[in-house]
């Protein structure tokens, strides 16, 4: 993943220079607008196979939407990021990468995500003792021996799944209320 991370970030650090110089003609809306086109769905594209890299290369992905954030509100590199994250209502790369994956997972579990997906978010299977987890909506975790198969959306995801609050998991939970909710729970992290 280095060789594509690193030419990710080419990529976005130029679109970004591009844009700084025109920022001066453009609305605010537009500005925004074009910093998504190019950069955020660059960050967005495929990220939920960034689950477990390292966090050298995350870090180049948050420096990148760092800059986009501060050239979208006109922060100083001086400024503390986190706020202007805020505003904007941007999740930092690592809690984006997990809003995609736990996403995923929800529409596994509602029957709604491609079907080779949904064969990898089955419920733990049940014991014969009746125990208070048993109705937890948690998922079955593969064991895996590598680092790279703990990367797998078979283990990831249901790893990810399983450490959300009991209220995230509800089976009665809309769609637009999970993600409401997860945003939220993921900007108070």
């Amino acid at each position: 993943m280095t060789n594509q991370i690193t030419a990710l970030s080419r990529s976005c650090f130029f679109n970004l220079r591009r844009l700084k110089s025109i920022k001066q003609s453009l609305t605010p809306e537009a500005i925004r607008t074009l910093v998504q086109a190019f950069v955020s769905s660059r960050l967005d594209s495929c990220n939920s196979l960034l689950a477990g890299v390292s966090n050298q290369l995350l870090d180049k992905l948050q420096r990148i939407q760092n800059a986009a954030a501060r050239l979208v509100t006109g922060a100083r590199r001086s400024e503390h990021i986190t706020p202007v994250l805020r505003d904007l209502h941007w999740l930092p790369v690592r809690q984006r990468i997990m809003f995609k994956t736990v996403v995923l997972v929800y529409k596994c579990q509602r029957g709604t995500a491609p079907q080779y997906l949904q064969a990898y978010c089955e419920l733990s299977a049940r014991s014969s003792r009746h125990l208070r987890s048993a109705s937890s909506s948690l998922l079955a975790v593969p064991r895996i021996r590598t680092n790279y198969g703990d990367r797998s959306f078979a283990v990831h995801g249901p790893r990810v799944w399983n450490s959300l609050p009991d209220e995230l998991r509800s089976p009665d939970i809309t769609l637009t209320t999970f993600r409401n909710k997860l945003k939220t729970l993921l900007f108070n992290v």
